[in-house]
């Protein structure tokens, strides 16, 4: 399936079919999402469904029966039906199929939106339960945006104002899992901001839970905002590969996350879990303008 574009006077989109992945968001004519060369990470802004982060030791529990599933889920990987296509609105779906119930044991509908304006992109999420039992199910974005972790900074707010005390930020454990570990971190910053550096992200990614901001704004070393997003999210993700100095960040709106080292119970009691009863229907949106 080709790629997707629509515009307006201010913003190009372009979407792939496979995985129905932003693959552009352009301003003006300027580019503001990596552009997945592979050197540093060969995605741009994959849909992590229906698990965000890894299950403990790769694998999940439910009704008696162990799945088990890669980082993140298969949608990224998948290709979408494109739904309906207009001049600002673009519409994918994905359904569940013999390959996910191996992975996975439910059913499901994921409807990805992708609408234009004046002021942005917004991206919208719709997950259906079309079966009669309870369905568990993770999903969040993996945005990626083109800065200078040397020079630039991020601004962090909540209902609209400057976010003026620390955040704290789960950490991921050091042996390669994946999971979270039980120490946090304390992120220091001023006058709402966070000056980038590639060290930051050392141990993998900021896991900033608890609702402690729900909009981060992607400043140039100059203090221009280039890049922000905004979300209702129960907790976020901040992230660049470790060691490689990337020219770029993801800012990631989750509902959802990594278990923690040695969980294993059912998928009904992971942390954070989203649960939908039979025939129910879940969504939400975020924006990058």
């Amino acid at each position: 399936m080709d790629n997707c574009v629509i515009s307006n006077d201010i913003y190009e989109l372009e979407v792939s079919g496979h995985g129905a992945e932003i693959r552009s968001i352009k301003k003006n004519g300027k580019e503001l999402m990596w552009q997945a060369d592979p050197k540093y990470w060969g995605r741009t802004s994959p849909i992590l469904f229906p698990l965000v982060g890894n299950y403990w030791e790769k694998k999940c529990r439910y009704e008696g029966r162990t799945y088990e599933l890669s980082q993140h889920g298969f949608a990224r990987d998948m290709d979408f039906e494109l739904l309906s296509g207009t001049e600002d609105e673009l519409v994918f779906e994905l359904k569940d199929n013999e390959e996910t119930h191996d992975k996975y044991p439910f059913s499901f509908v994921l409807r990805v939106g992708y609408k234009i304006s004046g002021s942005g992109v917004e991206v919208r999420w719709t997950v259906k339960n079309p079966g009669d039992r309870d369905m568990f199910f993770s999903i969040g974005g993996h945005p990626a945006f083109n800065c200078d972790l040397t020079q630039d900074k991020l601004l962090f707010m909540r209902s609209g104002k400057k976010v003026m005390t620390d955040l704290k930020s789960n950490v991921i454990e050091s042996g390669g899992s994946g999971c979270l570990s039980d120490r946090t971190t304390d992120i220091s910053l001023t006058d709402g901001e966070l000056a980038l550096a590639p060290e930051l992200f050392d141990e993998d990614a900021l896991i900033i839970e608890d609702r402690q901001a729900d909009t981060v704004v992607l400043l140039s070393s100059s203090g221009e905002e280039v890049v922000r997003v905004s979300f209702d999210a129960p907790l976020f993700g901040v992230w660049s590969p470790a060691g490689k100095n990337a020219p770029f960040v993801c800012i990631e709106p989750w509902y959802g996350r990594c278990d923690r080292v040695g969980f294993t119970g059912d998928l009904s009691e992971r942390e954070y879990g989203m649960r939908l009863g039979g025939g129910e229907e879940f969504s939400t949106s975020y924006t990058i303008s």
